[in-house]
Order: C-alpha cells, then sequence, then structure tokens
C-alpha cells in the first residue's frame, strides 16, 4: 500500500488545477501543491519533496514526457508520476509506462473518484 500525503499536480490549465486541488484536498485529504507548466513542476518537487506527482502531458513549453525525464535526472528518490491525460489509447499508455510512470488517468477526471482512482493506479492498474 502506497502512503500518499502531498501531491504535486502540473497542469498549465488553471481550471483543471482548482478542480483536481479541492478534491485531492477535500476528498483525499492530500497535502497539495500546483504548478502551471514543467520547469514550475520540478522546482516545485525539488522543494516540496512530494509523495506523488500528477503531470499532465500536453503542456507548452516543456511536455509531461520532457519533465518526467528532467524530474528522473534531478530527484531521488523520485516519486511514482501518474500522467493526466486524454490520450489513453493502449499503445500510448504503453509508451508512457515506458518513460517510467506509474500509470494513466484519462481527462476529463471525476473530481469525486480522483483520489480513488489514483490509488488505484499505485495499486496496480494502469489506466483509469
Amino acid at each position: 500500500m502506497v502512503n500518499i500525503e502531498k501531491v504535486l499536480m502540473v497542469e498549465d490549465d488553471a481550471n483543471i488545477r482548482l478542480i483536481a486541488e479541492i478534491a485531492l484536498e477535500g476528498v483525499g485529504n492530500w497535502e497539495v501543491f500546483l504548478a502551471d507548466g514543467g520547469q514550475a513542476g520540478i522546482e516545485t518537487a525539488l522543494r516540496e519533496k512530494p509523495d506523488l506527482i500528477l503531470l499532465d502531458v500536453m503542456m507548452p513549453g516543456m511536455d509531461g514526457p520532457t519533465t518526467l525525464a528532467r524530474l528522473k535526472e534531478c530527484m531521488n528518490p523520485m516519486p511514482p508520476v501518474i500522467f493526466l491525460t486524454a490520450k489513453v489509447q493502449s499503445a500510448e499508455i504503453a509508451q508512457y509506462e515506458d518513460l517510467g510512470a506509474a500509470g494513466v488517468i484519462r481527462k476529463p477526471f471525476d473530481p469525486i473518484s480522483l483520489p480513488d482512482d489514483i490509488m488505484a493506479v499505485l495499486n496496480g492498474n494502469k489506466a483509469q
């Protein structure tokens, strides 16, 4: 069982960040840190040492896969990373897992079930 207390959400869409923050804090009872892009996400991850990183795949500037690669270069230990994306074909999920992601949560996600979806991924169910 994975113990989650601090979650970093890296997402360029302010509305999605807000919805996820409310769900993760209110339903998941987790401390949430937000970043609006890859570079800010890396800086926040290094400073806050989250137990989990939720990472948008498509962001301007530095996309999710690039952000994950950079995080792996500078974080030790590396927390689990779950990608958030609308692209959830099996080949795409396999590609994200090859990059080192714990799994994928489909966007748009259900805010009420988001914490449960996260735990399902962390417990071995690769796509939600």
